[in-house]
């Protein structure tokens, strides 16, 4: 499948208070006062380099580090992580977020909240407050013209879309940005974004569209130089909020372009210009569509990183400090897992549900330790290897780990339809299946519904439960969460002040290894509940740690005040923080911050 301050603060405080969490400002956690200001601590962090490799597993680490029968001759096969990981924390029982869509998980990983308070539920969504784009999005959110949205009159709703699709031309690598401009902020058409009746109509940017801050916007304001690197310009969403300046050094080459040769770029000794799989470059392809192209693609995101570390902007222009936090995702993995790449008679995924990895996947995790490795060789060779905590997580799993389990949407069974396709007529015709020229439901393996009329839950509910193991159960469903199974896990849906206009009216998990769609290029995703879904590698790094794992539960939310209390600042300097009682990993051997007094 296929997210605003005063009024930010006093908007989620409402969805707080209708949720039942409490809000509160200037607390401290028991290491006592923290500052806001880099300059005004004597943390010996001063570089935290994040790395999100999507979709990889705890297990996948476990694996490629102690050695596998049946892969490399049963040695280990990421030689860099494994030296991390001598020097590193490795929380095995780590969870994304739910969903567990890159956005979600992006988001969590930054602000340290969830949906409940961050607001982003998936790429393409749905928020009963906003009204439609003026002109249709490249994915078919369509555009209702300047009339469309009238000031202080009630929202129509409307389908929220966080991807490619508000590229100014999503084909381009640079996103269609001006000549000269390598992607980024300035590649966002605003006319392709949602609009706030509430507030004068004006485009919904990234950044103002998640309801609380990030890192990035901590650390720009005490002082720090923040620097991220992602697949879509629509991923600035981390320098929210404000103007989309809190992330100094922005870089997002569109990973849905069509793809080209990239000069300069290779992979080991081989030249991405051109690209070394043609078959897979046509007007028809992305960079996902081959295991060797997409190597390529994230190392135009290594070379940024190489570059930062080396005193450069990410386009090798030099003069610029090595950021305070900065870092990138890596898509090969995530490649690897799902592919199957017909023309070139590969597979990817694994063998078994032990995680043995295909030979396409063990040359995507090989490519990934490879570049980690040049990272860390950079960081030693800048001689800031020493105060830099490495962090490598995931937005995301990949589910099912046993490939041989995946069932996809087939005429012959035994999944033949999607939730959303039985209570199509139920739903937005922005996001029904009704919808021929539309960008279709939020449905991987997961289906988020929200229905045109919220009051007919229930009836939507008896339609999908017809649909059971009891009978012949068409659309492989395992749970539906609706009413006080929503508000479990996110606030209520509806409008403020009783509810959340974000929050979907259904949640549907499907049963292992189903996904709704039709794809015959793909045997893995991404988006659902189950465990190989949510739980990531979790690996914090720096040479002054000693090796230790730990077991107990953990959830990337916290990846974002651990990152602040290292540099020497406040936590609770984050609003999801707050608001959700996140806390700091456990067991990081981290200075404490007393107060002076």
């Amino acid at each position: 499948m296929m997210k605003r301050k005063a009024g930010i603060i006093a908007g989620v405080c409402l969805l707080a208070l209708a949720s039942g969490t409490h809000f509160y400002a200037g607390s401290h956690d028991d290491s006592g006062q923290q500052s806001n200001n880099l300059n005004d601590n004597d943390s010996p962090i001063k570089h935290v380099l994040l790395i999100s490799i999507d979709g990889m597993h705890a297990l996948d680490l476990i694996n490629c580090v102690n050695g596998i029968s049946g892969v490399n001759g049963g040695a280990p096969y990421c030689p860099n992580l494994a030296a991390l990981k001598q020097t590193g924390i490795d929380y095995l029982d780590t969870s994304t977020s739910k969903p567990s869509d890159s956005f979600p998980g992006l988001m969590a990983l930054v602000s340290g909240g969830s949906p409940r308070s961050v607001g982003a539920f998936y790429d393409v969504a749905y928020d009963r407050s906003l009204d439609p784009p003026t002109i249709t999005t490249g994915n078919g959110v369509a555009g209702t013209g300047p009339a469309g949205c009238t000031v202080g009159a009630a929202p129509t709703g409307s389908r929220t879309e966080y991807d490619e699709g508000i590229d100014y031309d999503q084909t381009k690598l640079n996103g269609g940005a001006p000549a000269g401009v390598d992607g980024g902020i300035q590649s966002i058409d605003p006319q392709r974004l949602d609009r706030d009746p509430a507030r004068n109509c004006a485009p919904v940017y990234p950044w103002n569209f998640v309801r609380t801050n990030t890192i990035f916007g901590v650390i720009h304001a005490a002082g720090g130089y923040t620097a991220w690197s992602d697949k879509h310009p629509s991923y600035s969403a981390v320098s929210g909020p404000g103007t989309g300046s809190n992330v100094d050094d922005y870089y997002s080459p569109e990973i849905n372009s069509i793809p080209v040769g990239l000069p300069g770029v290779s992979v080991g000794d081989t030249s991405c210009d051109p690209l070394p799989d043609l078959g897979a470059a046509s007007a028809s392809n992305s960079w996902t569509d081959s295991f060797q192209n997409i190597q390529c693609y994230d190392m135009l995101k290594v070379n940024a990183i190489l570059n930062e570390i080396n005193h450069k902007k990410h386009n090798g222009v030099g003069g610029a400090p090595i950021p305070t936090v900065f870092g990138m995702n890596f898509q090969a993995m995530s490649v690897g897992q799902k592919l199957i790449e017909k023309s070139l008679n590969l597979t990817g995924g694994y063998q078994d549900a032990q995680g043995t990895p295909t030979q396409p996947l063990l040359g995507e995790i090989e490519f990934v330790d490879t570049a980690i490795g040049k990272m860390v060789a950079a960081l030693k060779n800048n001689g800031v290897y020493d105060e830099t905590l490495i962090v490598i997580t995931a937005k995301h799993g990949q589910s099912p780990v046993d490939s041989a389990r995946y069932t996809g949407i087939t005429a012959s069974g035994p999944v033949t339809t999607s939730p959303a396709t039985i209570v199509a007529n139920m739903l937005p015709f922005s996001e029904s299946p009704n919808n021929a020229n539309g960008i279709g439901p939020t449905e991987d393996d997961v289906s988020l519904l929200w229905l045109s009329d919220s009051s007919q839950t229930a009836n939507a509910v008896a339609t999908l439960e017809a649909d059971s193991p009891a009978t012949n159960n068409i659309a492989g469903i395992g749970q539906i969460f609706w009413g006080p199974g929503i508000t479990q896990l996110f606030n209520a849906p509806g409008l403020p002040p009783n509810g959340d206009p974000r929050t979907p009216d259904i949640i549907v998990t499907p049963n292992i290894g189903v996904t709704y769609s039709g794809s015959t290029k793909k045997l893995a995703e991404h988006g659902g509940f189950s465990h190989d879904d949510t739980n990531v590698i979790m690996l914090l790094s720096n040479p002054g740690f000693s090796a230790k794992m730990v077991t107990s539960p953990v959830e990337t939310e916290q990846v974002a005040p651990t990152i602040l209390k290292a540099l020497g600042l406040d936590p609770n300097s984050l609003q999801s923080v707050q608001m959700e009682h996140t806390q700091v990993l456990p067991d990081l051997p981290l200075p404490s911050h007393h107060d002076d007094q």
